[in-house]
């Protein structure tokens, strides 16, 4: 069987509160042997913790763009005081997940389009500092994105749920980034995204599931069908085989080649997870 590592998922949110030792040995029975649980604000950053221990998994610790309205004026100082006290902690692989979101109008426009950027720049800081690689969100915002990483840098880590366009990303991989995809790319309608995932470098390539968020193609149930009452399908580290299977299509290759290489590109993103044992 296939062996996987979910680059990028959220197994610290509610959605999971009620069953998650059953949730990850689902995906564990299915291949999935690491997860890479990414905090979004500084509230989350003991679950994160608590979650990647429990379960044999790694984290990373990170205000997300989405969280800066909610953040206080402490939150690089937070991230800071726990990159700190969590140093020597294996399981703290990157800082994450941080970067930039202009696709909400409100995150945007001032002030919260300046805040985005100043925290996304100490954050930035305080990765090199701590010798981390970068979980980023680059939602509507990846030039932006890619210019902090370059006043800041040099940076390594993972552009994740990449959706910019090829440009952008031979950018980001010519800054020594690998690339994240997931659920996006089995909608038949993603052709920009099926395509970077068809076409860019296989070495530029890692593989997350993002749940409970951004669902696959079987899962996701449209407007209608939930006024309907059905409900959204639940997007777990379980589906990231099946995700694998689809990208492997798109690039006419076999499944396990795909694995293998997803596998070492993510320990080259990602260094500290090859001290956990995976192997």
């Amino acid at each position: 069987m296939p062996c996987w590592i979910d680059t990028h998922c959220h197994l610290d949110a509610p959605e999971f509160a009620a069953d998650l030792p059953a949730v990850r040995q689902q995906a564990r029975a299915l291949g999935v042997r690491c997860c890479v649980i990414a905090a979004v604000r500084a509230s989350t950053f003991d679950e994160a913790r608590q979650a990647a221990h429990r379960l044999g998994d790694a984290y990373a610790l990170g205000t997300h763009p989405l969280y800066v309205p909610q953040a206080g004026e402490d939150a690089a100082q937070q991230l800071a005081a726990a990159l700190q006290a969590h140093a020597g902690d294996a399981r703290l692989v990157a800082v994450g997940e941080i970067g930039l979101d202009f696709f909400a109008p409100a995150l945007a426009a001032p002030p919260w389009r300046e805040r985005q950027q100043a925290l996304f720049r100490q954050q930035l800081k305080l990765a090199r500092r701590h010798g981390l690689p970068v979980i980023l969100h680059s939602r509507h915002a990846v030039d932006a994105v890619l210019r902090h990483l370059r006043e800041t840098g040099p940076h390594t880590g993972i552009a994740h749920a990449f959706s910019g366009s090829e440009q952008q990303a031979r950018a980001f991989i010519e800054l020594g980034f690998k690339l994240g995809f997931g659920g996006a790319c089995t909608f038949e309608r993603a052709t920009r995204l099926r395509h970077l995932a068809a076409a860019l470098p296989l070495e530029a390539l890692v593989l997350e599931t993002d749940a409970p968020d951004m669902p696959p193609h079987w899962l996701y149930a449209t407007a209608r069908q939930r006024a309907s009452g059905q409900p959204q399908g639940r997007n777990t580290p379980a589906e990231l085989p099946r995700i694998a299977a689809v990208i492997a299509g798109l690039r006419g290759m076999p499944v396990q080649a795909l694995a293998e290489a997803a596998w070492r590109n993510t320990l080259e993103a990602l260094p500290r997870l090859a001290g956990l044992g995976l192997d």
